[in-house]
């Protein structure tokens, strides 16, 4: 009867509460995150230029060129934030085209070879060339394989391995990229994707990272019609999984 009614509407309504909340929380965090990234760089060019105003430090190369690095720091974090609220939006273009899986891991490979091979790691390429070709904006792909390569990067071993791989899944293609690295805890997976969560927020600091780079990763796969996922252990280093269909998305102008 009524009572039978009531019951699961309640169910819902606090379900739909606690939700709620947790979005209040993961917004105001969010907002606390962005401010205390703004404010750091803005705090070094400030105290650089009250300086050399009052004539306390003389305006050399090297402290110009530290000024340059932090408002490029500046610019970089409000790109990104632009990008993922487009994609929030909805108003991201995807410009596809049909593309073989192996160019597009030989492509996102290339720009990082040399940096691979000074700390001594070896970065591979493995996909069949035969695999079926995905529909994908080749820029937005290879914003998406930047940051996860930067992230295979910075956490490789010297004489370790980043391999890059592709095959054939249901209707799409797989495409992993593979590190041998430190790994990442269990309780870390879950939030891995988060936007401005950080495994480590130290390393992330002195890389200059804004904590983003995954969750742009995520957003541009899924605006793909794609999805990604992270398996990890510590120890046993990283596989990221992406899967794209061999269609792409429905609409090759926009989301």
């Amino acid at each position: 009867g009524r009572a039978s009614l009531v019951e699961p509407i309640a169910g819902a309504f606090n379900a739909m509460s606690a939700k709620v909340a947790q979005a209040n929380q993961i917004r105001r965090q969010m907002t606390a995150d962005i401010a205390h990234d703004l404010r750091t760089p803005l705090t070094v060019i400030s105290g650089y230029i009250e300086s050399m105003r009052d004539g306390i430090l003389a305006p050399t190369p090297e402290r110009l060129d530290m000024m340059y690095s932090e408002i490029n720091r500046l610019q970089d974090l409000v790109g990104d934030l632009r990008l993922l609220s487009s994609v929030d939006a909805g108003e991201l273009p995807l410009h596809t085209q049909m593309l073989s899986p192996r160019y597009l891991l030989e492509r996102a490979a290339a720009p990082f070879q040399p940096g691979a091979e000074q700390q001594k790691v070896t970065l591979r390429v493995e996909a069949a060339d035969d695999l079926p070709q995905v529909n994908v904006d080749e820029g937005r792909m290879m914003q998406v394989f930047s940051n996860l390569r930067s992230n295979a990067l910075r956490y490789a071993p010297e004489g370790g391995e980043i391999a890059l791989s592709a095959q054939t899944e249901e209707d799409g293609v797989a495409i992993t990229v593979r590190d041998t690295g430190s790994g990442i805890d269990a309780e870390a997976l879950p939030r891995l994707f988060d936007r401005l969560y950080r495994v480590d927020d130290s390393r992330h600091t002195e890389h200059g990272e804004s904590g983003l780079g995954l969750a742009i990763a995520r957003a541009l796969v899924e605006a793909h019609g794609g999805t990604i996922r992270a398996e990890s252990a510590p120890g046993q280093g990283t596989t990221m999984h992406i899967w794209l269909a061999s269609r792409g998305p429905s609409a090759a102008s926009g989301l």
